[in-house]
């Protein structure tokens, strides 16, 4: 996916980065750069006086300039947030579409990531990138350089275990739950249709979990996709409230669809990528997703 001599780009669509990022961000440059990538940052990561970096349309902007210039060879957001969402209606898919390259995000940008699967039909990354200079920076490391320079699958090999079912396989939807959530009635909600539905959350405890849940059953999804994948629910279970996360799911779906969890992918420092419009098989005696051709 990138070699040495490629160009990066840093962008923010959501939230501002707080000043107090800048010194962290600094230090991701420097690893990317370690690997011979050249990185460009947009001049609109961080907060001014709002948590806004800068307005929707200029937003928007940047990442349509970053799909425009051939020299950039993938797409780093590196915010999260509230506000990714607004930017949607100033995006040009058909330029998008014309000039498909690897965008990277989570949290918020699920709203991003969707748009342009949704959209464009190309598939697009779960994974902060951040995460290369957080607590497991080391393992990250690794992981990312073997592959996306090298072609192995390390970054996306997170450990599942079914609850309910013992397998599936599919076209990869989702990502934050509450994030998700606001593109429905927009032309950007996805097709749910016999695809595999992952969810995570950070913030949030099981009555708002509960909201979620019962948002996407009346909406259909539930009973238009054919498996379910479970993220990290972060403050749900770091709080230990009840009901927790696996009980919270089962009253929203039918008894017959497979779910699977794993705690390696979400805002946790340590998570795996996840492919969204990827397809991926998972079995009971093969734990980590298997993607075709690997």
């Amino acid at each position: 996916m990138l070699h040495s001599g490629d160009t990066v780009a840093l962008v923010c669509c959501s939230n501002g980065q707080s000043e107090n990022c800048r010194k962290q961000n600094q230090q991701l440059c420097k690893v990317l750069e370690s690997f011979g990538l050249v990185v460009w940052e947009s001049p609109y990561l961080y907060a001014g006086e709002t948590l806004f970096p800068a307005d929707a349309r200029t937003r928007a902007a940047i990442l349509m300039d970053c799909y425009r210039n051939q020299t950039i060879r993938a797409i780093f957001d590196i915010s999260g947030g509230d506000i990714a969402n607004e930017i949607l209606d100033f995006l040009d898919f058909s330029v998008i579409g014309s000039n498909p390259k690897p965008l990277f995000g989570y949290s918020d940008l699920t709203c991003l990531l969707h748009a342009v699967y949704t959209m464009t039909g190309q598939s697009s990354f779960l994974y902060q990138v951040k995460n290369l200079v957080k607590q497991d920076a080391q393992r990250q490391k690794e992981r990312f350089y073997r592959t996306l320079f090298e072609g192995k699958r390390d970054l996306f090999e997170a450990q599942f275990h079914f609850f309910q079912g013992d397998h599936m396989s599919g076209t990869v939807v989702g990502g934050n739950a509450r994030c998700l959530l606001k593109l429905s009635g927009t032309p950007f909600w996805p097709d749910f249709s016999g695809k595999l539905l992952f969810l995570e959350a950070f913030g949030g405890g099981a009555a708002q979990i509960t909201d979620y849940f019962s948002h996407f059953r009346q909406l259909g999804v539930f009973q238009k996709v054919q498996g379910i994948l479970l993220g990290t629910f972060t403050n749900l279970e770091q709080s230990g409230e009840k009901p927790g996360i696996e009980e919270l799911i089962l009253r929203f779906t039918d008894s017959r669809i497979p779910i699977a969890k794993t705690g390696q992918v979400g805002h946790g420092a340590d998570s795996r990528c996840l492919l969204i419009g990827g397809e991926i098989a998972l079995n009971g005696s093969r734990q980590s997703p298997q993607y075709p051709g690997g």
